[in-house]
């Protein structure tokens, strides 16, 4: 791509003005300040589905039901017309995953019985009548894939032979079956998971779609092994499905990677037909199946902690590369606590256009998320979506040309919008908070940038009190994100709300490490991580003291994740913060590399293992400067937590702050893993904020708060 082109394309993709490109969306209510238990009442829309024809989408709506602390889901379908009204196509409460059939007749769809058991494939006539049982597998079906004459259906199941009721019934016969487990693969368990059996795999299964039968069909399994498979598309002549894998043993020793597979639909050998030196995701074949899209990286020369995806396609043997360079990364990748918490956030496949000559993707670039058309045979880029929001999941009908999209923005949660690529008229079909938001008074966050000690520019965001008074002194919550390699930006972010409204102005960078500003600003950190973040961060809150709205004396700083080492870091490198909170947090850097459910074998964040450099994760680790943390600090733990084990992180932290008598507590969420800010059950994700506006309350507004006292 010339570098003419890369510039244009990262300043269409950060928002740059086009005309009919404007978000209708409703302006916030002059109402009452939101609270954390607003929550409770979301909506959230997932998985937005466009018909073949572009008439109709079909989605997920995700809600809470509040007597039982869970989430709902149901199917739900809309119009593209403007003025369609929302139709509820399935029952729920755990359907999920509507995907059409090629003529538009049929829904797939994902159902479970209760919140313990795999869920099943569904078919549901649009013509009428009751959803059909389609799969009835011990361990459930993934998304259904259609094959292009729309007679069979391509899943993932993880179903082994040993799971049938017949086996385990025999085996009950015979004997006791051993709960002990014999590891012997580095990574054993899983964030998402939990503990991971080593012979059980995701495998591809077909299912032929026969309308006139009844009850569940019989479904054949495709691969086998000890590999899995996932990211299942059908060849266009349907002779074919193909798949991504790595097919290694043991990957965590060598670099990234994953290669496209096919295997014959009815069964066969397995053949690979492309390869990269890196990892190869969300593969879609050409409209002629002569060339395949997909997004990844080329492994670098030098190992980074951090390599931003590129498009790439796939032609004639070899891979040619779309983009390069810039500031924008492939796909939407915003952090925030608002993406559906159930029903995934959505698809957001790239999208051919009818011709072949183009692709369509999302790019995140600066804390904003667009749809970017990618002109292949011209190198031209245009930008269909523009302005300051996040679209989080889209999908596209059959000719590339009507777009179902859900997007979000500091002012909303995610709604569900059409676009027309023609005319790039962007519309918005469901409204389903705006009874909740018609009763709000919210703060609309600022965007700012500012430069660090070494003329680094760092943007950031305010949440502001909504009764905000220039002429106030208010406690400030410098709040950190996690990843390290993440970004804050144009999404909605209900912590961030919740605490202006209880009167913060509250602090949200991007230092150095963030990802959305380039592969240079984000593997800055490699090696260095804490460290000049720190300043970065620093620095974002000397900038709010300048404006002479936040009160010096009342400074708090709060973070998860990675924003949780660097609150750690910060409490032990300087007394200016009056309280701190740490969320699932890394202490020790050492401990956290032993006991994390993925591996750190390659030379991403350390150089060498701690058993050959111990100074260097001793250095880099906040429990060394434990002597030195005078500033209150609540350690927010998810006990089921494998991503960031407490016994690496805020156990450390709070043992040894107890031992040096300061003031400390630990709040520890039961069955809570690394995701309780973003999809943790209900109340708990309530209760997180609650204790956290309890503590700054206590500390930074002298509140009195008993409950942390002394027990």
């Amino acid at each position: 791509m010339p570098r003419s082109l890369v510039s244009v394309w990262v300043v269409l993709v950060a928002g740059a003005s086009l005309p009919g490109l404007v978000i209708s969306v409703p302006a916030a209510a002059q109402g009452r300040p939101i609270t954390e238990q607003d929550l409770l009442a979301f909506h959230w829309i997932a998985d937005p589905q466009m018909s073949p024809d572009g008439s109709q989408i079909a989605y997920t709506v995700v809600g809470v039901n509040d007597k039982d602390n869970r989430y709902e889901t149901a199917v739900w379908m809309i119009s593209t017309d403007a003025h369609g009204t929302p139709r509820r196509l399935t029952a729920g409460p755990r359907d999920v995953a509507p995907r059409w059939s090629p003529d538009g007749r049929t829904l797939a769809f994902m159902r479970a019985a209760d919140d313990t058991s795999g869920p099943q494939l569904y078919t549901l006539p649009l013509t009428g009548g009751e959803p059909r049982k389609l799969t009835d597998l011990p361990k459930g079906a993934g998304p259904a894939v259609w094959s292009p004459d729309g007679h069979t259906i391509a899943f993932t199941s993880t179903t082994l032979p040993r799971d049938t009721a017949a086996a385990v019934r025999d085996s009950a016969a015979k004997k006791l079956v051993s709960d002990v487990r014999v590891i012997t693969r580095a990574e054993y368990r899983s964030n998402d998971r939990g503990w991971l059996d080593p012979v059980r795999h995701n495998h591809i299964w077909r299912v032929d779609v026969t309308p006139d039968r009844e009850g569940p069909t019989p479904a054949q399994q495709l691969t086998f092994g000890r590999y899995d498979e996932e990211g299942l598309e059908w060849s266009r002549d349907g002779t074919r499905i193909i798949f991504v894998s790595d097919r290694v043993d043991e990957p965590y020793y060598a670099n990234p990677d994953a290669d496209v597979y096919a295997v014959p639909a009815s069964g066969g050998e397995i053949t690979k037909i492309a390869d990269i030196d890196g990892p190869m995701r969300g593969v879609v074949p050409s409209p002629d199946g002569q060339d395949l899209a997909f997004s990844g990286w080329i492994n670098p020369a030098h190992r980074q902690s951090y390599t931003p995806s590129a498009l790439f396609v796939f032609r004639h043997g070899a891979a040619v590369q779309i983009t390069h360079g810039g500031d924008a990364d492939v796909g939407s990748a915003l952090t925030g606590d608002q993406h559906p918490p159930r029903g995934g956030s959505g698809s957001s496949p790239l999208i051919w256009g009818a011709d072949g000559h183009s692709v369509v993707s999302a790019m995140t670039a600066r804390g904003r998320s667009n749809l970017i058309r990618f002109d292949l045979s011209s190198s031209r880029i245009d930008s269909l979506t523009t302005g300051d929001h996040d679209v989080v999941a889209y999908t596209a009908s059959a000719d590339g040309q009507r777009f179902a999209l859900t997007i979000s923005d500091g002012m909303h949660v995610g709604d569900l919008f059409t676009l027309d690529a023609g005319s790039r008229t962007l519309t918005q079909l469901t409204h389903v908070n705006d009874s909740l938001w018609a009763t709000l008074r919210l703060s609309p966050p600022e965007r700012i940038s500012y430069r660090s000690f070494d003329g680094t520019m760092i943007e950031a965001w305010i949440y502001k009190p909504p009764d905000f008074n220039a002429a106030t002194k208010y406690p400030l919550i410098l709040d950190i994100h996690g990843g390290p390699h993440a970004a804050y930006g144009e999404t909605f972010f209900h912590e961030g709300e919740v605490m202006a409204a209880r009167g913060y102005v509250v602090l949200d960078p991007n230092p150095r490490g963030s990802t959305s500003y380039g592969e240079h600003f984000g593997n800055v950190i490699q090696y260095h991580y804490p460290g000049d973040d720190y300043r970065d961060l620093m620095i974002g809150v000397d900038t709010l003291l300048a404006r002479g709205y936040v009160d010096p004396q009342r400074l708090g700083v709060a973070g998860g994740s990675g924003g949780g080492l660097l609150t750690n870091w910060i409490v032990g490198h300087t007394h200016r913060f009056a309280a701190a909170v740490s969320m699932r947090s890394i202490a020790d850097w050492a401990a956290w590399w032993y006991t994390a459910d993925f591996t750190l074998f390659t030379p991403s964040w350390f150089r060498l293992p701690p058993f050959e450099d111990p100074q260097d994760y001793a250095r880099r680790s906040p429990i060394t400067y434990i002597g030195q943390v005078t500033t209150p600090l609540m350690l927010i733990e998810g006990e089921s937590d494998s991503r960031t084990p407490s016994g690496s992180g805020g156990m450390t932290m709070f043992r040894a702050l107890k031992a040096l008598h300061r003031t400390t507590v630990m709040v520890s969420f039961p069955g809570e893993t690394h995701e309780l800010s973003r999809s943790g059950k209900p109340k708990h994700r309530v209760e997180r904020l609650q204790h956290i506006l309890n503590w700054f309350d206590k500390y930074l507004q002298h509140k009195p708060v008993a409950v942390y006292d002394q027990q």
